[in-house]
């Protein structure tokens, strides 16, 4: 294994240490900004559309209106139901899709140039005229809930339903983005139609756009597809008091293995020590089976296939979480192992060896990452969701290389909180019970 993660070092140490992506900021003539990357190799573009609240914007007795609503925006618009709508989108060879998460509403196309306009005709219909036909309600509303109720016998999902609870307390994260079985059921046509005028508004739009289409034939397809759109929207959410009890929250699940997520507060991405934290958790948890935790946790001790950290960075809220599984009887020593591998970590911090190949690793993937059309316009939106700078991408990885062994020692000092480590563990441990408080 050693030797393959050596190969793996060497392979990313020959790639470019930065992306080259050209990035212009456009302005549509009503208004709308944009990041393009524009590229006529071939006659083909992505575009990728944001809009900032997704699920957090969910009333509390209507949680997963945002979702569903976002689900029928495929299912029949304008004149055509669903599958008028599929059949229109297939004719053209062209993939549209929508999502929602906690975040955002997220939407995403893909269309070779000739069918620019006509993809723009459907994506201006589904956003601005969605039928929300009773059928399609019911139909979409009967796969959430089977999602929701499959959900509620998963532990992957009752420890992170649970943890969430735990670090968000009443805020929106605390809550289910699918909603719950009683408040989906509850749900009406008018409530989606609500939904729909809470987040689909231009003032939180975030925009990507890569391929083959100049600013100006740009900025007159986001003006077709988004102009129509309401002003403004719903109010955003508050930002999230993050307060994890440090502690032990069992949930009682029959099951021979235990399933544990693990946090603490996080870091903001906007933070100055943010690639120092990166750094530090690549090390400690973040780099496969070149990680602490997966050596000392997995190889040493066999108490797991598999054992993670990675830092969580929400519009709202920053944790650093973690996960594992083990058997019930095993399940007490690993929590106590990752323990005390954070322990060390928050005081030692980790090696100049260890800096150096995190750095390798951080710097030569991230290329990798700007493989296309759609995960390019993906990335300039995500960019601009965070405030990031438009040559961000071209100074990232030096910021990575910037980070010191100082600056490592004082953010594992600062930042990490052994002490403070809460974990959820959904099974039948042994010898682990609740502890926190906050268990009820």
């Amino acid at each position: 294994m050693r030797l393959i993660y050596a190969l793996i070092l060497t392979l990313l140490a020959s790639l470019p240490a930065r992306a080259e992506v050209d990035i212009q900021e456009v302005t549509s003539p009503g208004g709308l900004t944009a990041w393009l990357v524009e590229d006529q190799s071939i006659p083909f573009a992505a575009l990728e559309i944001r809009f900032r609240g997704g699920a957090s914007l969910d009333p509390r007795d209507k949680l997963g209106a945002v979702n569903l609503m976002t689900a029928l925006l495929e299912e029949g618009a304008g004149e055509m139901d669903a599958r008028e709508f599929s059949r229109a989108t297939e004719a053209l060879a062209s993939a549209i899709s929508f999502d929602a998460s906690r975040d955002a509403v997220s939407i995403s196309a893909r269309f070779l140039t000739e069918n620019r306009e006509a993809t723009g005709a459907l994506l201006r219909a589904a956003l601005t005229e969605p039928r929300f036909d009773a059928e399609a309600i019911e139909r979409v509303r009967g796969q959430v809930l089977s999602i929701i109720q499959s959900d509620l016998k998963d532990p992957d999902d009752i420890a992170g339903d649970t943890f969430g609870k735990i670090a968000y307390g009443d805020h929106p994260y605390a809550f289910p983005v699918n909603g719950t079985i009683e408040t989906v059921t509850g749900l009406t046509r008018e409530d989606l139609v609500q939904a729909h005028s809470d987040v689909l508004a231009r003032d939180r739009i975030y925009i990507g756009a890569v391929g083959d289409i100049t600013p100006e034939q740009l900025g007159s397809l986001l003006d077709e597809v988004l102009g129509d759109l309401p002003e403004e929207g719903a109010p955003m959410p508050p930002e999230a008091e993050v307060q994890i009890p440090p502690g032990v929250t069992v949930v009682d699940f029959a099951t021979p293995q235990s399933v544990a997520l693990f946090g603490q507060p996080g870091i903001k991405q906007s933070d100055p020590d943010y690639f120092a934290a990166v750094l530090l958790n690549y090390v400690l948890g973040g780099g496969s089976f070149e990680s602490r935790l997966m050596e000392e946790v997995r190889e040493k001790r066999g108490l797991t296939y598999g054992v993670y950290s990675y830092l969580l960075s929400r519009d709202l809220a920053e944790v650093w979480m973690g996960s594992v599984a083990s058997a019930n009887d095993r399940i007490a020593e690993a929590v106590q192992v990752i323990r005390d591998e954070w322990a060390k970590a928050a005081e030692e911090g980790i090696t100049e060896e260890e800096l150096e190949a995190a750095k390798t690793y951080i710097t030569g993937a991230y290329p990798l990452r700007f493989d296309g059309n759609a995960p390019i316009a993906n990335i300039l939106v995500g960019m601009q969701m965070l405030g990031l700078p438009i040559d961000y991408i071209a100074t990232r990885n030096d910021k990575v290389e910037a980070v010191t062994m100082a600056d490592i020692e004082r953010v594992a000092a600062e930042l990490m909180d052994p002490e403070g480590l809460h974990f959820v563990v959904v099974g039948q441990p042994e010898g682990l019970k609740s502890t926190a408080p906050s268990d009820g």
